[in-house]
């Protein structure tokens, strides 16, 4: 198939897998079991938000001596609990876009706030490990999400512009990261939609990675 997108980029959490739902919960239980409380939409502001960003937002909150660190310990304990118990479930459609771009020479990256180690982990534990040409972590980058570095640093290990990728993200933070890269990026919403300026921004805006498939067809279109 030739088309002028080359690569799709995916996030995790939120994106591929449906776990941001165990850090909407982790994150307000580890909080409150140091003595922290934290209203939703400051939850919701977390996702993919990664270093210095975090520790950084968390200070702001609650004070210069918030020990991110320690509290960041105890929320992924409590994610790790959930998974042994709920396991790790897949977004509709996740492991099929992998192997349709897959069969049709499109290579597929993974750009996610998680660190190698754990990532590589979920990944083989459902079964997406051999279906992802790249694997791209916060722990490879400076800065984490939404800072453009590991979109930046995911085009550069790829050795495609920008312009030939797709990002697929389901958050702000994932979002701002990868159109402060120069990429194409498509959302799909999980526990929040666009504003108005975020979706003018977007490449495209679908219901479920199925779609990603009609995303490239049309581009082909285009191209004849």
């Amino acid at each position: 198939m030739n088309t002028d997108i080359k690569a799709v980029i995916f996030d995790l959490d939120g994106t591929l897998t449906d776990t941001e739902k165990y850090y909407k919960v982790a994150w307000p239980a580890a909080l409150e079991h140091y003595g922290y409380k934290a209203d939703p939409d400051m939850i919701l502001g977390l996702r993919s938000l990664g270093r210095p960003f975090a520790p950084r937002k968390f200070r702001e909150w609650f004070g210069d001596d918030f020990d991110y660190d320690k509290v960041r310990e105890y929320r992924k304990k409590l994610v790790s609990e959930m998974i042994k118990e709920n396991g790790i479930p897949l977004k509709p459609g996740a492991k099929e876009i992998l192997i349709w771009l897959r069969e049709n020479g499109i290579t597929t990256a993974l750009a996610t706030a998680n660190d190698l180690k754990r990532t590589t982990g979920y990944l083989k534990l459902i079964g997406l490990d051999g279906l992802l040409d790249r694997i791209i972590c916060a722990d490879m980058v400076k800065q984490g999400k939404p800072a453009p570095d590991i979109y930046s640093y995911a085009c550069e290990t790829l050795g495609l512009h920008p312009r030939q990728t797709l990002a697929v993200e389901d958050s702000p933070n994932g979002i701002e990261s990868a159109l402060g890269a120069g990429c194409n990026v498509v959302m799909v919403p999980d526990l929040t939609e666009p504003d108005d300026d975020m979706l003018s921004r977007l490449y495209a805006r679908v219901d479920t990675l199925s779609e990603i498939k009609g995303i490239i067809l049309k581009t082909v279109e285009k191209e004849k």
